[in-house]
């Protein structure tokens, strides 16, 4: 599987899978209702669904023009850490928003989705790729 409907697919039970872990982590995290967080973490997955279509296009674009294909361990650890670093940017000000807290409350909420997140993104990504096959842009040229 390859092109759009590759991500749409990689996406959409990335997103599932990371809504079901939002809204009961930010549930425990802010010692709140999974009715109150669900909203948010609805929230948080759209951003984070459209920034991983944006994020994952960029990534196989600079992938492409690589002279080592595939997919190393290395490579997999910046994936994941990249994305989510980059989130953290968009989620930190919802998140205080949302709860009504600190930046830096929001950003002490965020911390263990910040350190759990890239691990499920390393591991969905392995999985994905055992599943599906490796995209064009991580495969030897012919």
């Amino acid at each position: 599987m390859q092109g759009i409907k590759r991500k749409l697919v990689y996406v959409t039970f990335y997103e599932l899978i990371g809504l079901c872990m939002s809204t009961l982590g930010l549930a425990y995290l802010s010692d709140t209702q999974a009715s109150h967080t669900g909203p948010l973490a609805v929230m948080i997955t759209t951003i984070a669904m459209l920034w991983n279509l944006a994020y994952n296009s960029l990534f196989e674009c600079w992938e492409r023009r690589q002279a080592t294909r595939g997919r190393s361990v290395g490579r997999r650890v910046v994936h994941a850490v990249g994305f989510q670093l980059t989130l953290v940017v968009y989620l930190i000000p919802l998140i205080a928003w949302w709860l009504g807290m600190s930046l830096v409350e929001a950003f002490l909420v965020d911390l263990a989705f910040i350190v759990l997140v890239p691990c499920y993104t390393f591991a969905y990504n392995w999985a994905f790729d055992q599943i599906f096959g490796l995209p064009t842009s991580a495969m030897a040229s012919a």
